[in-house]
């Protein structure tokens, strides 16, 4: 098999490129390393099965000839992060709608398989949990900025789902749910590798608003594990399908765990939503994903515990600290 990942050399794209290299299968990687880094994905370079291409999703001719190539088109490219969404609001908009339709163009010319990375985001204010595929979005208003990640990745779900409906292009969407794991980074605001960063440097655990709301954290490897499945199906046009772990904790449980795994004795700050993001920012106080549908396709459903995650997370973040000391020493 041949898998083409935009967004590859990303946190998720990077682990799903060395997954599918174990695999046996080829995989083709396109990202132009705005959030992602070839770090991530330079042991990957001497395997004759791997290649990449440093461009832009949104260069029609790039993704056109990576997209031929492959069976299987992977689209995560995408942008990440709140602080992120918060900050750059049109960049989000552009790069989540006018990339996901630059590579559902290039799909449909030859008919390619594509599945597109969506998010829980998507569920929006909706207090119906846990949260099914098939349930109703509840999105917030178009004058607070906090809304327009959710609406782009809602769109880029309606318009993979027009592409099977009208033009018969097998799109799958996969919604997914707070993914981490070693290489994800802090840059955007993802909580669990700023706790531990700011643990292993004995700073303070910024945790914005009461700490109270709760999430579920889904390891790297049980999100691959569903997509490797979910790819090998291949029957699956035009379903939306959950991927996540169904586990909560609040962000305050979060920090305190952190702590103990990483023997940290930073405090924890409470930094008010409208402080860190501005007046109009909103939050969900809990957000679950129904696993029903993904263990009856896959016969999987992930369950790696929140504090072995942390223990690797810690443990990755660690190493990756001493060598960047390291290499400043020199």
């Amino acid at each position: 098999m041949k898998l083409c990942i935009t967004g590859g050399a990303g946190f998720i794209g990077s682990h799903l490129a060395e997954r599918a290299l174990e695999e046996g299968w080829q995989v083709g990687i396109l990202d132009d390393l705005s959030t992602g880094a070839f770090a991530n994905v330079a042991h990957l370079k001497s395997n004759p099965r791997f290649t990449y291409v440093i461009e832009s999703v949104f260069r029609v001719p790039a993704v056109a000839e990576l997209v031929d190539w492959a069976d299987v088109v992977v689209h995560l490219a995408a942008a990440v992060g709140v602080r992120l969404i918060v900050e750059s609001p049109v960049r989000t908009i552009e790069t989540n709608v006018h990339g996901t339709e630059v590579v559902l163009q290039a799909a449909a010319k030859k008919g390619k398989r594509v599945l597109l990375a969506s998010t829980s985001e998507v569920y929006g204010k909706s207090d119906r949990l846990p949260f099914r595929e098939d349930a109703d979005l509840v999105l917030g208003p178009s004058v607070k900025r906090r809304w327009s990640y959710a609406c782009s990745k809602a769109l880029d779900e309606f318009l993979g789902l027009a592409y099977w409906q009208e033009k018969r292009v097998p799109v799958t969407i996969v919604r997914l749910f707070n993914t981490v794991g070693p290489r994800q980074t802090d840059r955007y605001g993802m909580v669990l590798p700023t706790f531990v960063r700011q643990a292993l440097a004995e700073e303070p655990l910024t945790v914005f608003g009461t700490g109270a709301q709760k999430r579920c954290f889904a390891y790297i490897g049980d999100v691959i594990e569903a997509l490797v499945r979910i790819i090998r199906l291949g029957e699956l046009e035009g379903e939306v399908v959950n991927i996540g772990n169904d586990q909560e904790i609040s962000i305050d449980e979060l920090a305190l765990l952190v702590k103990r795994v990483t023997g940290s004795g930073s405090p924890i700050r409470h930094v008010p939503y409208e402080v860190a993001f501005g007046g109009d920012f909103e939050d969900m106080l809990r957000r679950i994903p129904c696993l029903e549908k993904l263990e009856r396709l896959t016969g999987f459903r992930p369950r790696t515990p929140v504090e072995r995650v942390v223990e690797l997370v810690s443990r990755d973040l660690r190493t990756r600290m001493d060598e960047q000391a390291a290499v400043a020493s020199h």
